[in-house]
């Protein structure tokens, strides 16, 4: 029981800006790594050519999809444990945590068994061309095999987070995307495997992950306890935590959506396109993966906060991580703009096609990215707090609402540039969008002295 009240001391008392940064250090760690290991398929398999590149850009598709799920269940019981936390309902957190864990197990071998069989359909309903379809199917295998325990893995790399256990997170992601980086070139040319060689390394470095994030709840080194005695036995646990992470099912799974349209309106334009925009985004996650980073760290500090009935240090959390967001983005823009034409070139230096299709595309993504702190912000706090359909709703408006029906229509007028310019006239949009919501949630959210807001929705979990 020390543990649980110096951690909550710590979560509901240390000074914000210290707190949000010491939880966010570790978080931006383990984003920076994801992506650098994402990157680094792309790097590698790039040497193979440029429909190999361009296969990785429609895998990245699927594992969107496994994302999705995987971050639906990891965030749905995440937030809803940290609150329970916060008002130290620690059973309660038990229970979801292992109810959690276990659902995400149980749905990646349901999606491997479906993505085996239907392994061709699939890859070409995501955008695979005729040339590109072997190496896609070559990669997509393994992927698929690796489902289950990259599911699992978000799950515990989100409780972890939601208890304010960050770095113990950060070991188990950055040991894996470290040892990615590594057995890429083994597998690709040492081992003679080709792209499927990339996929194995994922799988590999995926399965070393999950082996750490667990030993770390084995160990006894976190509040929250999982086993399979603790799973709830009646179904309203399941379908609340589905409902809490409906904001990041619907966040993930539109991007995997909208990296389907953007494949497929590339794909008009011939693999050289697909190629480019594939590179495009893969250097644009990894700059987003700061701002992320800084927000998976500000969440479990709104959750503890929101639950103990503390809303000063909400507002206080909310304004700290905006400007630090705003700040990150804007001198990474400028970086970006600049130097977009030398980062395309690390990747395909052979291809000026590509490079010339990427680098408008890049420039274009550099000038909207001051304004996406905001939407992300805002996503993240409705959805810590619990207001999962106010969250849900503004989860799908950067890849839902307006990307899709931009990328519908814009190549239509515009031709290449249109498949170039719809993400950041997609962000312009959210950002506008979410201007009024943050408005009126921080005009009702008053201090310490008033519960109403703070007043949890959950029930007592006696299952």
């Amino acid at each position: 029981m020390e543990n649980n009240d110096a951690q909550y001391i710590k979560m509901t008392q240390r000074p914000i800006g210290r707190l949000i940064t010491s939880l966010a250090v570790p978080t931006i760690i383990s984003m920076l790594v994801t992506s650098i290991y994402n990157m680094a398929d792309t790097f590698f398999v790039s040497r193979i050519g440029t429909s190999a590149s361009a296969a990785v850009g429609i895998v990245f598709s699927l594992m969107a999809i496994i994302q999705a799920v995987g971050f639906t269940i990891g965030m749905g019981s995440g937030s809803w444990i940290s609150r329970l936390l916060g008002m130290h309902r620690i059973e309660e957190a038990n229970k979801v945590a292992s109810s959690g864990f276990f659902m995400s197990i149980f749905l990646g071998i349901l999606l491997t068994i479906f993505g085996v069989i239907f392994t061709d359909p699939l890859m070409q309903i995501l955008g695979a061309t005729d040339t590109i379809l072997p190496y896609a199917k070559a990669y997509a295998s393994y992927i698929l095999l690796a489902a289950p325990i990259m599911m699992a893995s978000f799950v515990l790399n989100n409780i972890l987070r939601s208890e304010g256990k960050a770095k113990f997170a950060m070991i188990g992601i950055a040991t894996g995307g470290i040892l990615n980086c590594g057995l890429d070139p083994l597998f690709i040319f040492a081992f003679r495997m080709g792209i499927a060689g990339a996929a194995v390394a994922t799988a590999l470095s995926q399965l070393v992950s999950f082996i750490i994030l667990l030993a770390v709840f084995l160990n006894g080194r976190t509040i929250v306890k999982i086993g399979a005695g603790r799973m709830a036995k009646r179904p309203d646990t399941y379908l609340r935590i589905i409902k809490n992470g409906l904001p990041s099912f619907c966040r993930q799974g539109l991007a995997s959506v909208s990296t389907v349209a953007l494949n497929v309106s590339a794909a008009f334009y011939g693999d050289a396109a697909v190629a480019a925009m594939t590179i495009v985004t893969k250097i644009f996650m990894f700059i987003f993966s700061i701002i992320l980073g800084i927000g998976q760290g500000y969440q479990p500090v709104v959750g503890y906060n929101y639950g103990a009935k503390k809303m000063g240090r909400v507002r206080e959390a909310f304004f700290f991580t905006l400007k630090t967001n705003v700040a990150v983005m804007t001198t990474c823009a400028i970086a970006g703009y600049l130097a977009a034409p030398t980062l395309i070139r690390l990747f395909i230096a052979s291809d000026p096609e590509v490079i010339h299709i990427g680098t408008v595309a890049l420039r274009a993504q550099c000038l909207a990215m001051p304004l996406m702190p905001l939407g992300v912000m805002c996503n993240m706090t409705f959805q810590s707090i619990g207001k999962s359909w106010t969250a849900t709703i503004l989860s799908a408006a950067r890849q839902g609402i307006f990307f899709l029906p931009l990328i519908l229509v814009l190549p239509g007028f515009f031709g290449l540039l249109g498949v170039q310019v719809t993400q950041p006239l997609a962000d312009l949009c959210t950002f506008l969008f979410c201007v009024p919501f943050t408005f009126h949630f921080f005009m009702k959210v008053g201090e310490d002295s008033n519960p109403s807001i703070a007043k949890d929705s959950s029930p007592s979990l006696n299952n």
